[in-house]
């Protein structure tokens, strides 16, 4: 069953709450000298998340998409 989720709801998008978890842990309060370092440090930030698959669960896990399939 599709889920349509809402215009303008971006904290019901996992992806978007990925890239949230990135910015506050890996990627906030840093200044970058060019634009190479800002892909440096958000390639760098991707992999220590692909490094921890559990925490994607965790952050990507919603209660409402997954009613009796527990």
């Amino acid at each position: 069953t599709l889920v349509f989720l809402p215009s303008r709801a971006p904290e019901l998008n996992p992806v978007e709450n990925l890239w949230q978890y990135l910015r506050a842990n890996w990627l906030s309060n840093r200044v970058f000298d060019t634009y190479e370092a800002i892909i440096d440090a958000a390639c760098e930030a991707w992999c220590k998340l692909l490094a921890q698959p559990s925490l994607i669960t965790s952050i990507g896990l919603r209660d409402w998409a997954h009613i009796g399939q527990r």
